[in-house]
């Protein structure tokens, strides 16, 4: 059978390519598919520790079993569009990802779209690109040495788009259902983003403080431990990627 591979960041950087297809026995599962990839790209041995899957744009782990025809995505680090509108007036989301900037005007966009009347609280998290530099992924120890005291200069993002969209749903899902929340907005570029500017906006409106605050923490929290978000930082004359392998899923509710 033969599947499709996928590559991002440091590994579309290492082998060159964005897809490579792959010829595999029927019933193999993404363990073996590694391995065919390990024979056709040596490079990429060293990163098995820190690498996720991601089958037909889904986490999966090693052992899933892979069908003629798939598309299997190696989920390097992570670094930590389209609008849903709620089907009622109590409810709305934008989840997006975007190369335009995100501007003031966007700010007061979604602030006035997120809060409804009978929203108390209205919270908004910005990141934004700053000159000292992150913690380099696993594998760019050494390069990130190279760079020991030069300031960052800007972060250049990518993603895997349609799985960002999906997670985000499924991150606004679980805002929802943990604290009550309807009314959100999470906006990511992608691109080239100079110091100063922001790489990420998020906006929710609820009630009352507490939950409103909740919310948006729990949002950039998720966001930076599963999306498949990668970036990089640029220097005077090169460039580190930074992140930390993706969670599959929600953090675990606190207990008792």
């Amino acid at each position: 059978m033969r599947i499709d591979v996928r590559f991002f960041a440091m590994q579309r950087a290492q082998t060159g390519k964005r897809w490579h297809p792959l010829e595999l026995p029927e019933g193999a599962d993404v363990a073996a598919a590694w391995d065919a990839l390990v024979a056709d790209f040596p490079e990429l041995a060293p990163a098995r520790p820190s690498v996720r899957f991601a089958r037909n744009g889904a986490y999966v782990d090693i052992a899933t079993t892979l069908e003629s025809g798939d598309e299997l995505a190696v989920i390097p680090p992570v670094a930590g569009g389209a609008h849903q509108d709620g089907a009622d007036t109590d409810g709305y989301r934008r989840l997006e990802v975007t190369e335009v900037s995100l501007d003031e005007g966007l700010l007061g966009e979604l602030r006035e779209a997120v809060a409804g009347s009978a929203d108390g609280a209205v919270a908004v998290f910005v990141g934004q690109t700053r000159e000292s530099p992150g913690t380099p992924a696993p594998g760019q120890e050494a390069e990130a040495e190279r760079f020991a005291g030069q300031r960052v200069t800007g972060l250049s993002y990518e993603a895997f788009e349609p799985m960002v969209l999906t997670i985000l749903g499924h991150i606004a899902d679980e805002i929802e259902a943990r604290f009550g929340v309807r009314r959100i907005a999470i906006v990511h570029r992608v691109g080239e983003v100079t110091v100063g500017q922001s790489s990420v906006v998020i906006a929710v409106a609820a009630a009352h403080r507490a939950e409103a605050f909740e919310a948006c923490r729990y949002a950039i929290e998720e966001l930076k431990a599963r999306a498949p978000i990668w970036k990089a930082e640029r220097f005077a004359d090169g460039s580190v990627w930074l992140g930390a392998p993706p969670r599959s899923g929600p953090e675990a509710e606190p207990t008792g």
